[in-house]
């Protein structure tokens, strides 16, 4: 059976239909001595998500007990349970490529909706219809800036994810053979970007690609980088891995870039293995990259009775281009991802997905605050991070951390492979599913090591 509840609204309408002002009014003609005047004892109300937990908790099919906090670009987020009702419509789940507007009108809005939402986030001009995953979003990117500035060098930060910078590579090696035109700036110390060293690589770059967060969750510079960029004469490139950051960071269109790139799985996938991804891909208002850009665009017209309607307006691939004026290979988006992403957007609206973010945020300072007091770890990093970071453990290796954190039924996080920090690092990522409870449990098991 069906629970709906009644708004207040519609017991106020009830109630005038049937001339009661109050719904104790109702309840007049029972006696005083046999109503149930006190509070019933029960339990504090749930959320929906601790709701979920509790009953996967009572009926033994929660699966692992592992505690997670594993990060590194993929991220465990609550998914509402009418996100995946919504997606099991069968006019979603086996919706066609929408070559064809007349019968293709759910999908094609869905996409646009979709589209609409990501610049929101992003606050950048253009949406395409979505990509394969953060990874190539990002290479595709690079690709544009390096037709539309008729330049082939690419300066990265180090601060990338490095499988993003390994698919870069990957088709780099493709045009460019075994000598990629790729620059790669370092870090300082604090974890963001070395800006002298951006300054000195930047001259005869097509573009910049900076990670907001990087890839150890720090808050990069991108205003000043972009500044530096803008007077070399180079695009900037942002990569998100999380595009929750947006929720309290400023998006990259309001802080200077070009062209705005991110991995949408944690707008409403689970981490599932790794897969799989959504990637975003976002453009500022310039048509030289409007025209070049890869993947589809859905816009929004008119019909002969001036009723709205939904078409591909752009669609870059070679089956519906000439070969030789293709922009990108991509050959589908990433429909019923780019859907779930926008059912939970849109469950979660503005002040929703503001409030998501500065609880993550708030909840990884609580753990970064609590391991800075325990004796024998140390941050990595000294600028600040959004719901992911790097620290060191004084008492061991990161592998020896962590199969000690297993043993006590946490997931502590990924061991951070780069020689020039060492081989005592871990990359610990928290979401809003990490209440306290679970936050002072993780400090206790690094506590016991």
């Amino acid at each position: 059976m069906r629970y709906i509840p009644h708004s207040p609204a519609d017991i106020a309408l009830m109630l005038q239909k049937i001339g009661a002002a109050s719904v104790d009014e109702l309840f007049e003609q029972i006696p005083a001595s046999a109503r149930f005047n006190r509070e019933l004892n029960l339990p504090a109300p749930l959320s929906e998500s601790e709701l979920t937990e509790h009953l996967f908790h009572l009926s033994g099919t929660g699966g692992s007990e592992l505690l997670s906090f594993l990060g590194g670009g993929i991220y465990d987020h609550f998914i509402p349970a009418a996100v995946d009702q919504l997606l099991l419509r069968s006019e979603f789940y086996t919706a066609y490529t929408p070559y064809q507007p007349e019968i293709s009108q759910g999908t094609l809005q869905a996409i646009f909706e979709f589209q609409s939402a990501i610049c929101r986030i992003l606050e950048m001009d253009t949406a395409n219809a979505s990509m394969y995953d953060g990874a190539t979003a990002m290479t595709e990117a690079a690709l544009l800036a390096r037709r539309t500035e008729e330049k082939t060098r690419i300066v990265v930060s180090a601060g990338v994810h490095p499988q993003y910078l390994e698919t870069l590579r990957t088709y780099l090696a493709a045009v460019d053979g075994d000598r990629p035109d790729l620059l790669e700036v370092p870090l300082s110390s604090s974890g963001r970007t070395d800006l002298t060293a951006l300054r000195d690589a930047l001259p005869g770059a097509a573009c910049v690609i900076v990670g907001i967060p990087n890839r150890f969750g720090v808050v990069e510079p991108v205003a000043d980088i972009a500044s530096l960029a803008r007077t070399a004469g180079a695009r900037v490139i942002t990569s998100t891995a999380e595009p929750f950051a947006f929720g309290v960071l400023s998006p990259p269109g309001a802080i200077g870039a070009d062209i705005a790139t991110a991995e949408g799985q944690s707008l409403a996938q689970p981490p599932d293995f790794g897969g799989p991804g959504l990637g975003l891909f976002a453009i500022r208002d310039d048509k030289k990259l409007l025209r070049q850009m890869p993947g589809r665009l859905v816009g929004k017209t008119v019909d002969v009775n001036g009723k709205d309607g939904f078409v591909l307006t752009l669609s870059t691939r070679e089956q519906h281009i000439r070969r030789e004026k293709a922009t990108s290979n991509i050959c589908t988006n990433h429909g019923l991802c780019a859907l779930a992403a926008t059912i939970n957007l849109c469950l979660l609206g503005k002040d929703g997905f503001t409030r998501l973010a500065n609880n993550c945020l708030s909840l990884c300072e609580y753990l970064k605050a609590g391991i800075r007091r325990t004796d024998g770890y140390s941050l990595v990093h000294t600028a600040p991070t959004f719901n992911e970071f790097a620290f060191r453990c004084e008492k061991g290796t990161a592998a020896q951390l962590l199969d000690h954190m297993e043993k006590n039924g946490i997931l502590g996080g990924i061991p951070v492979a780069d020689a020039h920090q060492g081989d005592n690092v871990v990359l610990a990522a928290v979401t809003e599913k990490h209440n306290r409870n679970k936050l002072d449990r993780y400090l206790a098991a690094l506590a016991s090591f």
